[in-house]
This record gives structure tokens, sequence and C-alpha cells, in this order.
């Protein structure tokens, strides 16, 4: 069990003030398709819309309902997806998960932001939370 220093240092001030500020909250009028995902193990849940041309994502909105550390994912996935192919965004979950899983690397560029996650690697019962709005957003682009 984690003590109050552990938690401490889990939820530092950059994934507090990431999470606070997740871009891309707006919901698209007429997206070319919407995914909710939802963790089972702790309820934690993330809708997105997705637009995309020729493969690219070109425009993105999400509903985000999840702990700090989901949020924090959602935050630096939304700071980056739009310009982006399916290939990139799955590169990045992928990287993320065995970060993670597997002490992985940090993520490549433009991702590497999701280093601030790294603390999370201890807590598993944390993991599918953060890998929602990743896993929501390529079965997105997957129906557009």
């Amino acid at each position: 069990m984690a003590d109050d220093h552990d938690l401490m240092k889990l939820y530092s001030g950059r994934i507090l003030a990431l999470a606070a500020a997740i871009p891309l909250t707006d919901r698209l009028e007429n997206p070319d398709a919407t995914v909710r995902k939802r963790s089972p193990l702790c309820g934690s849940t993330v809708e997105v819309d997705v637009m995309a041309k020729d493969g690219i994502v070109t425009g993105f909105g999400q509903d985000v309902k999840a702990c700090a550390l989901g949020q924090t994912a959602a935050s630096i996935l939304a700071t980056h997806v739009l310009g982006l192919n399916r290939d990139q965004i799955a590169t990045a979950r992928d990287q993320l998960f065995a970060m993670l899983k597997n002490n992985g690397p940090v993520p490549a560029v433009p991702f590497d932001d999701l280093e601030v996650l790294l603390p999370a690697r201890d807590y598993s019962n944390r993991h599918a939370s953060i890998m929602l709005a990743f896993e929501a957003t390529l079965e997105a682009i997957d129906k557009a």
C-alpha cells in the first residue's frame, strides 16, 4: 500500500496543472466519429470526437471524467493530436503502455511530456485510466 509521500509524488504539481488545463474540451458538432471508453476498474470515462481527412486528425474534442492521471494523459494527447495520423498516435499509445507496464523508455517527441506519468508505473490500478484517451482516439480514427 502506498504511503502519503508516495501519493504526493504521484500527484505532482505538474500532473495537477496538466489535469486542470485539458485542451480541446469543446465537443465537435459534426464529427466523423465519436467513441466513449470507460475503465471498469475505476469508472473513468473519456468520450472523443474526431474529424479526419486523408488519415490526418483535423478536428478533435473530448469530454474527460477521470482521475488526475487520466486527465493528464488526455491533456497531453490533446496538445499534440491535431495534424497527426493514426500511426503516430498508435506509436505514442504503445510507447506509453510500454513505459507504464514494462519499464520502457519515455515516449518519443511530440509525446515525450508523458514522462510526467513515470511515477504511475507502480500503480497498475491507474494504468487503464491513463490509456483511455489514446484508446478512444484510435478507435474514433478507425471509425472516421
